[in-house]
């Protein structure tokens, strides 16, 4: 069950209307890498979660990232003025300006609608957490570029605050995977010979079809 809050999951605000910084915005509400891909994915993969504590967590994050979704279509609203007036937004997607009455879309920064595909679940819970923290990941890169391209302290503020959650959950899905990481997938596969070996390919190189054992590269 899920209800509303009439106040935001945290405030925002803007310093000026930047219809051509809301085109860019649009990427985190109906992108692949948005927060309603985020709310979907993280809400589908709990359905068959038994561990109890970790389907919580899924739910969790998915309503939180809701409410992020929330803050940014506010946000994109506010960034979008008033008037309609493509020439405000001479590069990306202009359906704000011509289709949607500055209404924030379910579209991503060119335009292109939302769609499920965007949306990964396996059934294996470790499959689905390390896409997870993968995903957290690419919208924390997002988020950066994002923030790198506006000058607006309130806009700023906003994706600091949004930033530092997509770390928040990519910690926390990181701390599930440890508790699982034996089960599942990793668990049934990876236990023969063929799953440790390292084969060098690069040429010039040490060669482990020449029958010689080849150790993989540390990074430590």
């Amino acid at each position: 069950m899920f209800k509303h809050e009439k106040a935001l999951f945290h405030p925002v605000d803007i310093e000026r209307p930047n219809p051509q910084y809301a085109a860019l915005l649009q990427e985190q509400l109906g992108g692949g890498n948005g927060e309603l891909k985020a709310a979907m994915q993280y809400m589908s993969q709990s359905f068959r979660i038994k561990d109890p504590d970790i389907k919580d967590l899924f739910l969790d994050i998915a309503a939180e990232e809701l409410g992020h979704m929330e803050m940014i279509a506010e946000t994109i609203s506010l960034l979008n003025g008033h008037e309609v007036d493509y020439t405000k937004v001479p590069a990306g997607e202009v359906q704000s300006h011509v289709l949607l009455g500055l209404n924030p879309g379910l579209i991503n920064a060119s335009g292109y609608s939302w769609t499920g595909d965007y949306v990964t679940v396996t059934g294996d819970l470790c499959a689905d957490l390390l896409s997870n923290i993968a995903s957290e990941q690419r919208a924390k890169v997002v988020y950066e570029y994002l923030y790198r391209q506006i000058d607006d302290k309130k806009v700023r503020e906003t994706i600091d605050f949004l930033l530092n959650r997509e770390e928040a959950h990519n910690q926390m899905f990181r701390d599930a995977f440890n508790k699982v990481q034996d089960s599942g997938s990793n668990r049934d596969f990876g236990t023969t010979k063929a799953a440790k070996m390292y084969f060098s390919l690069s040429n010039p190189g040490p060669n482990a079809f020449a029958g010689k054992d080849v150790n993989p590269p540390r990074f430590s």
